[in-house]
Formats: C-alpha cells, sequence, structure tokens
C-alpha cells in the first residue's frame, strides 16, 4: 500500500514534464505573450476600479468607448488624416534613407559627412523640435510629413549603414577571387546581406514616423487622431481618449507584425533581423 501510494505522485511529475515539452517552442511563446498582455489588462481594470486617479478609467469602460468610436466611424474618419501624411513620409523616407545610408556604408567620404548629422537626429528630442517645423511649413500637410521624415530617417540611415558595414569580409573575399567588379560585388553580395538590417530600419522608421505624425497632430495641426486625444481630453471624456491612444497602439502593433511577416517571407533565415 506504501509503495503504491508513493508511486503515484512520481508518475504524476514524470507527465508534467512530458506535457509541457510537448508544447512547441512557438506556442509557448504565444502562450507567454497573451499571459503578458492579459496580465497588463487585469491591473489597467484594477487600477480603473479603484480609482488610481479620476482621469484615469478601467479597461471595460474604453473598451467601450473604442468600440463606440469604431461604429460610428470616428476612427475612419480620424485615421483617414492621419495616414495621408504617414504614408508619403515613410515612401520619402525609405528611399532616400536606404540609399544614404548605403552610400555611407560605402563610401568613407560620405561616412565622414553624414554620420555626424544622423547621430545627432537620432540622439535630439523630437517633441522639442517638431514645433520648429511649424516656423517652416506652417500648419498644413507638409508639416506633418517633415515630422514624420525628421523621427523615421536616423534609424532608417543608421540601420542601412550598419547593414553594409557589417556584411561578412568573406563574402567579400569570395567575390574577389571570383574577379567580380565592383557594381556585382555590391548587387550580388553587399546589399543581400545587409537587407535584413535595411528591412528592419525600415520596420523601426516606420513607427518612428507613426510617433512623428502624432507628434505633429497634438503639437502642430489639430487634425486626425493626435486631434481625438485632444478634443477628449479637453471634455474630460478619459475613456474616449484612453481608447484613441490605445487605437494607435494597436495599429502600430498590427502594422510592425505585417511588416515582421513580410521580412520573414523575403529573406532566407539567416538573413533575418533578430
Amino acid at each position: 500500500m506504501t509503495g503504491s501510494g508513493l508511486a503515484a505522485p512520481a508518475s504524476g511529475a514524470a507527465r508534467a514534464p512530458g506535457a509541457l515539452r510537448a508544447i512547441s517552442p512557438a506556442a509557448r511563446s504565444s502562450l507567454l505573450r497573451a499571459a503578458s498582455i492579459l496580465g497588463i489588462l487585469a491591473l489597467w481594470e484594477l487600477g480603473g476600479r479603484i480609482p488610481v486617479s479620476l482621469t484615469f478609467p478601467s479597461f471595460s469602460a474604453t473598451a467601450a468607448a473604442f468600440g463606440g468610436m469604431l461604429v460610428d466611424g470616428t476612427f475612419l474618419g480620424a485615421y483617414a488624416e492621419t495616414v495621408g501624411p504617414l504614408l508619403v513620409g515613410v515612401a520619402l523616407t525609405g528611399l532616400g534613407g536606404v540609399a544614404a545610408g548605403v552610400l555611407m556604408g560605402l563610401s568613407p567620404r560620405a561616412e565622414w559627412l553624414g554620420l555626424p548629422v544622423f547621430v545627432i537626429l537620432q540622439a535630439a528630442p523630437a517633441a522639442a523640435i517638431v514645433p520648429l517645423i511649424t516656423f517652416i511649413y506652417g500648419i498644413g500637410f507638409a508639416a506633418k510629413v517633415f515630422a514624420v521624415v525628421l523621427l523615421s530617417t536616423p534609424v532608417i540611415v543608421l540601420n542601412s549603414y550598419r547593414g553594409i558595414r557589417n556584411t561578412p569580409v568573406s563574402l567579400i573575399e569570395m567575390s574577389e577571387a571570383f574577379l567580380a567588379s565592383r557594381w556585382q560585388r555590391i548587387w550580388k553580395v553587399i546589399l543581400p546581406a545587409a537587407s535584413g538590417l535595411i528591412f528592419a530600419g525600415l520596420r523601426l522608421g516606420l513607427a518612428q514616423g507613426f510617433t512623428g505624425a502624432i507628434l505633429a497632430e497634438l503639437l502642430i495641426t489639430p487634425t486626425g487622431v493626435g486631434d481625438l486625444i485632444t478634443f477628449y481630453r479637453s471634455q474630460a471624456e478619459y475613456d474616449h481618449m484612453y481608447a484613441s491612444i490605445l487605437s494607435i497602439i494597436l495599429v502600430a502593433s498590427v502594422t510592425i507584425t505585417l511588416l515582421q511577416r513580410l521580412e520573414q517571407v523575403m529573406f532566407r533565415p539567416e538573413l533575418r533581423s533578430p
């Protein structure tokens, strides 16, 4: 009886690790992410019900406001104003930024001239610089585009530059051994090797560009999603204000995730960014 009683817990303990091992790493990662999100939402709901502040609504109230704004078209109209400058700014920065980063990576003279400028731009406080745009471009569409370009350019340029400079020397030596011309080395060896970091820079640049568009709407042009935040704050409708902020987080997260999926499809596993 005693031996039988001791054997059962051991058998159960042996089954538990086996069940954990049966979960794939991808599924385990998804479960951990879901648990993290649920934990944050639970703390948000608790903080809103205590409440920690009169201006801090619960998650349930924010979700109800989010659903109402989604149904009545408030978000659709706001994002129609925000997406235009964002797409134009990111497109300009994607083309020009990648070209500038590649040039800096290939040319020591261009690196000497351009690298300090983009490092300074990356370190500069964006919230202090964005209002200065009004003195150059006013408060129209161009001002919002410039804000997007200002924030997204440094990360795209520097990632492209690092991708070019971090090309494995062995690949370059191999191309030289096969008597490849300079342009053949660039197009067939250097750019493919740097493509992972370049694409990662584009993803990060899109995220920074989104920040620039919202800052421009908050500080320069009262339109789009930034105007929703300002309006609902002035009306003390904090559940709607937080719903507007939540929509920004969701749209940015979904966009970055889709770009990451595209990267995984386009590039070989060894060239993907971590």
